[in-house]
C-alpha cells in the first residue's frame, strides 16, 4: 500500500535522528568532533571569564578589523561575476592554486613558527612547546574533519554530502560549503591579532585578503554555473565573507585565556587551514587535468606570502 505524503513525512527521522544515525556510521569523526568542540568550549569559557573580569583581549579591535578586510576582499572578488559567466578552467585552477599556496605559507610562517616560538618561551623547552602547537593542530584538524562530515553542504564538482543534505535548499548547501572554507581563515586572523602583535597579524591578514579575491570570484562563478542569477551568486559569495569577522572573534576568544592558549590557538588555526587546503582546495584544482598550472600557481602564491611575511613581519 502506497504511503501518503503525511505518512512519509512522519516516518522520516528528524534532524537529531539523522545526526545520531550519521554519527553511528562515522564514529571516529563524531568522537573527534566532540573532543575538539569540548576543547574549544573550554578555551572560550576561560576567555569569556577573563573578559567578564575586565581583562579585555588587547587585539580584539585589530582582529575584527582584519576580519572585516577579509570580508571586503571576498565581496570585491565576487563582483566580476555580475558580468562574467565563467573563466577558462586552467585560469580558475591556477588562481585557486595560488590561493592554496598563500594559505600554506600563511599557516607555516604566520601561525606555526610564531606558535612554536611563543610556546617554547612560555615553557622554556622547545620540545614541549612543539607538543603544545601539535596538540592545537590536532584539534584544528579534528574540528574541521568533524564539521566537514556532519555539516550538510555541496561542492561544485562532487555534489551534495552530509546528513540531511536532501532537506536543504541547494543555495544553502553552497553557503555551508563556503562557510567551511572561511571559518578557519577568520579564526586564524583572530588568533594572530589576539596579542595585538602586528608582526604576526598583518602579513597573515594581507595574505588571507589577497587569496580571498580569487576565492570569492571562484565561489560566485560556481554559483552562476549551478544556475543561480548573477546578483544572487554575488550576494551569496559576498555574504559568505561574514564568516571571516565572526571567525576572527572566535579566534580572539580561543587564544586570550590560559597562557598556553595563544600558541595552541595558533596551532589550531594552522591545522584547520591545512586541512581545508589539502582536503578541498588542492583536490579541486587537480580534478580538471590542469595539475601543472595549479602547482605553478601554488608555488607562486607560496612565494608571494613568504615575501609578505618577510617584509611585513618581524
Amino acid at each position: 500500500m502506497q504511503q501518503t505524503a503525511i505518512e512519509r513525512t512522519a516516518s522520516r527521522p528528524g534532524w537529531w535522528g539523522l545526526l545520531r544515525d550519521h554519527a553511528r556510521l562515522h564514529l571516529p569523526a563524531a568522537l573527534g568532533l566532540t573532543l575538539a568542540l569540548l576543547a574549544v568550549l573550554a578555551l572560550l569559557v576561560e576567555s569569556v571569564a577573563q573578559l567578564a573580569g575586565g581583562v579585555a583581549a588587547p587585539g580584539l579591535r585589530l582582529a575584527l578589523l582584519g576580519g572585516g578586510v577579509a570580508f571586503a576582499a571576498t565581496a570585491l572578488g565576487a563582483l566580476p561575476a555580475l558580468v562574467l559567466r565563467g573563466l577558462p578552467q586552467r585560469v580558475e585552477d591556477s588562481l585557486l592554486g595560488m590561493a592554496a599556496g598563500m594559505m600554506l605559507a600563511a599557516s607555516a610562517f604566520s601561525l606555526l613558527l610564531p606558535g612554536l616560538e611563543s610556546a617554547a618561551e612560555i615553557l622554556g623547552s622547545k620540545p614541549l612547546g612543539a607538543g603544545v602547537v601539535v596538540f592545537g593542530m590536532a584539534l584544528g584538524v579534528l574540528l574541521m574533519l568533524g564539521l566537514d562530515q556532519f555539516t550538510p553542504h555541496e561542492h561544485d564538482k562532487t555534489g551534495p554530502c552530509g546528513p540531511g543534505h536532501e532537506r536543504c535548499g541547494r543555495i544553502w548547501l553552497f553557503v555551508f560549503a563556503i562557510a567551511l572554507h572561511n571559518l578557519p581563515e577568520g579564526m586564524a586572523i583572530g588568533v594572530a591579532f589576539s596579542q595585538a602583535d602586528m608582526a604576526v597579524g598583518l602579513p597573515l591578514t594581507t595574505a588571507i585578503a589577497l587569496q580571498d579575491l580569487p576565492e570569492g570570484l571562484a565561489v560566485a562563478l560556481a554559483l552562476r554555473g549551478a544556475g543561480f542569477a548573477p546578483g544572487v551568486a554575488v550576494l551569496v559569495a559576498a555574504a559568505s565573507g561574514l564568516l571571516e569577522p565572526l571567525g576572527a572573534l572566535l579566534g580572539v576568544g580561543l587564544s586570550s585565556g590560559l597562557i598556553l592558549a595563544y600558541p595552541a590557538g595558533l596551532g589550531l588555526a594552522a591545522g584547520a587551514m591545512l586541512f581545508v587546503v589539502s582536503h578541498e582546495v588542492i583536490p579541486e584544482t587537480h580534478r580538471n587535468g590542469h595539475q601543472t598550472a595549479a602547482t605553478v600557481g601554488l608555488m607562486l602564491g607560496f612565494a608571494v606570502m613568504m615575501v609578505l611575511d618577510t617584509t611585513l613581519g618581524k
